[in-house]
């Protein structure tokens, strides 16, 4: 009883401390901001408005609803537009939809449509082994260590970067969708995500005091296969089993069979609809970071989805820059895996985003004045949804007017599955485009070649797409 009340009377000091620290709201600050709230019958009004409607409704600026125009004066071939449904996997849907369009660019006549489902049963394996090997690496240092927490924190998830697409497809090839299509869990991953992070975490703290108590390299090894067999096993029966063989025939844009059928393996099948080529090494990513210095390359480390992999890599370059590099791509008939803040002034009736959309200041009296390197730097942008730019507008000297990327929203989303930018907007709210080798100029190509700086991947910029 004298332990209870001990505790009882230390809590209550401690709590008596804290009430009399400054930088509480006090009484006279309280009266203070109350007495500036006075309403009158206008201010009654509209609060009103904004208690019982959705405050995108109410601050749609109307003078930016006119009909849209949806013409292009450099536009890439039209294909089906996918859905990723309920997951993170925008990254993977739009690099897969530009691959796919380069494979028709390239042949002039056959489709395919590639199985995300496939490259997702790899990439949540080879993440889960990242995980348990970045534990391992970093098991000596305490549990509240900031590496550490980044790999309990984030055991295993959806998103992430065309680097990803790239060293999964390298190292495991593709499938036709036909051959392995999605499952329920592939298209809705929230819950199965949770349960394999959590099995995750057991394993890593595991892992942890197996390196505390001295076990060597050969014991660690051993107990991380069997652990990733664990999670093998929870993959086939959340996505299915990965195809070693199968038959497959392609199709021409009509639906019709072209030639007889043939036996692939998904590396055989991925290097024929690659050309014979592999991604890494024939593109460069580019970002717009306006906090950072331009013209000079950064790596995210442990931002990649395979351990023996490519960290994301990009060199930072202005927007004129990276619109000149699209311009010339979109020319060409490629499309371009890129990745956005779509949440931000985003019109999703109209599937169109431009800055002039909502009118918030207005509706609240105040104004939203940070620019873009001040949004970054607070958490309050930041690329959060990758999309295939596939068309821009261009005036008479050749500048952008404004931009197109098809979705992964589905068909009968915006404007059938796709979205319109103003160039405004989309100078504010892009960060990322993958430009392949030969739309790179010297210059740019020089810089990325240089040494990267090293960055950390708690970075506001650096979360994968989603």
């Amino acid at each position: 009883m004298k332990k209870i009340f001990t505790v009882a009377a230390l809590c209550l000091t401690m709590t008596a401390q804290a009430q009399k620290q400054e930088g509480g709201i006090s009484n006279a600050m309280l009266r203070d901001i109350q007495k500036e709230q006075k309403l009158d019958a206008s201010d009654r009004a509209l609060q009103n408005a904004i208690a019982a409607n959705a405050i995108d409704d109410l601050a749609r600026n109307r003078q930016n609803a006119c009909e849209l125009d949806t013409y292009f004066s450099v536009e890439t071939r039209k294909q089906s537009i996918t859905d990723q449904q309920q997951s993170g996997r925008c990254w993977m849907f739009s690099g897969m939809n530009v691959l796919r369009s380069d494979f028709n660019l390239r042949t002039d006549s056959l489709t395919v449509e590639f199985s995300q489902a496939y490259l997702f049963f790899w990439d949540q394996l080879e993440k889960a082994n990242l995980m348990l090997q970045g534990v391992i690496d970093t098991a000596t240092k305490p549990i509240d260590d900031q590496r550490v927490q980044f790999f309990f924190h984030y055991p295993i998830n959806d998103g992430g970067t065309f680097c990803g697409v790239a060293d999964l497809a390298d190292k495991y090839g593709m499938v036709p969708k036909a051959v392995m299509p999605e499952s329920y869990s592939s298209d809705n991953t929230s819950k199965a995500r949770s349960l394999v992070a959590s099995k995750l975490r057991e394993y890593g703290l595991q892992l942890r005091e197996m390196v505390q108590k001295g076990k060597k390299k050969p014991a660690l090894e051993k107990a991380k296969t069997r652990m990733l067999g664990q999670i093998y096993h929870m993959l086939q029966y959340i996505i299915g089993e990965p195809p070693a063989k199968f038959t497959y025939a392609f199709k021409n844009e009509k639906g019709k069979t072209v030639g007889k059928a043939k036996e692939y393996t998904p590396l055989t099948f991925y290097k024929e609809v690659m050309g014979g080529k592999q991604l890494n090494g024939s593109f460069i990513m580019v970002m717009n970071d306006p906090r950072r210095e331009y013209y000079k390359t950064y790596e995210v480390e442990y931002d990649r989805h395979t351990y023996d992999g490519h960290n994301w890599k990009y060199v930072n370059l202005p927007m004129d820059d990276i619109e000149q590099m699209a311009i010339a791509t979109l020319k060409a008939g490629h499309k371009l895996y890129s990745s956005y803040d779509v949440g931000k002034m985003l019109d999703r009736k109209r599937g169109y985003c431009d800055t002039e959309n909502f009118d918030y200041a207005s509706l609240f009296g105040t104004t939203f004045g940070m620019n873009k390197a001040e949004r970054i730097s607070t958490f309050d942008s930041g690329s959060t949804h990758a999309m295939t730019l596939t068309a821009v507008d261009l005036d008479a000297k050749g500048k952008a007017k404004k931009w197109k990327v098809e979705n992964s929203w589905g068909a009968s989303w915006g404007q059938q599955g796709c979205l319109i930018m103003t160039d405004r907007w989309f100078r504010e709210y892009m960060f990322r485009l993958v430009v392949p080798n030969e739309y790179v100029p010297e210059k740019v190509m020089k810089a990325y070649n240089t040494t990267p700086v090293m960055v950390m991947p708690e970075d506001p910029l650096f979360l994968f797409d989603n």
